[in-house]
């Protein structure tokens, strides 16, 4: 009988492991799993597209230089405390300042308010700026004194003390707080153009971390009738 020609080089089935897929397969894979370890051990997240973080994030003192108070010049300027906004908080920072001269009637806790809301609603100076430092007070709010039937203490502001930006709000709260003229109550009894009765907004070390606290209902605290 005549034996069919053949090739010398005989056909060889893929090499396998025991019951599993081909060995160079199997050894690609492993190889992928172990990369995929090293990865999420050194906290790298695989991903399939380049991700673009961004820069750092600007770090600001929070931390006017000495000597930059905004000093006008005037031998009779007083010395203030005003809070401006800074990495999501409230910081204080001291100016030079002439209050402005109103009438007898008008008292002096009323000349004293209207002198630190302008100092809120001012730009700041450049080098508050590069502290960090803003402000949110509108440009177009104001304040009178007390109604009749208000407590001596309070101011009325020309917008709703609920209707302004939380942080405004609270630089308000914190600043009038920190009035001389005003007794230094760390608070202010504020009111609107309204006949809501006013209500006292505590400067609390919890107001000056998160302002934005004005913004959760029942911050202003109902006054005693």
């Amino acid at each position: 009988m005549t034996r069919p020609p053949h090739s010398r080089r005989a056909i060889r089935a893929p090499r396998t492991g025991p019951g599993g897929p081909p060995i160079r397969a199997w050894r690609r894979a492993a190889a992928l799993a172990a990369l995929a370890l090293a990865a999420a051990g050194c906290g790298v997240r695989g991903t399939s597209v380049p991700v673009d973080a961004g820069g750092a994030p600007a770090r600001v003192s929070c931390k006017v230089p000495a000597g930059d108070t905004g000093d006008t010049g005037v031998p009779d300027g007083a010395q203030v405390t005003v809070y401006l906004v800074c990495s999501s908080a409230l910081a204080q920072v001291e100016r030079t300042v002439v209050r402005p001269q109103g009438t007898p009637a008008e008292g002096a806790r009323l000349q004293e308010a209207r002198a630190l809301l302008t100092e809120l609603q001012k730009e700041p100076s450049a080098a508050e700026q590069a502290a960090g430092f803003s402000t949110a007070v509108p440009q177009n709010l104001r304040v009178a004194g007390p109604r009749a039937g208000d407590p001596a203490d309070a101011l009325r502001l020309s917008i709703r003390p609920d209707d302004l930006p939380s942080f405004a709000l609270a630089q308000l709260a914190c600043t009038y707080g920190a009035g001389a003229a005003l007794g230094r109550t760390h608070a202010a009894v504020l009111g609107g153009p309204g006949d809501d009765a006013p209500e006292r907004y505590a400067c609390s070390a919890e107001v000056r971390t998160h302002p934005d606290i004005a913004q959760n209902a029942g911050w202003g605290d109902p006054l005693p009738r």
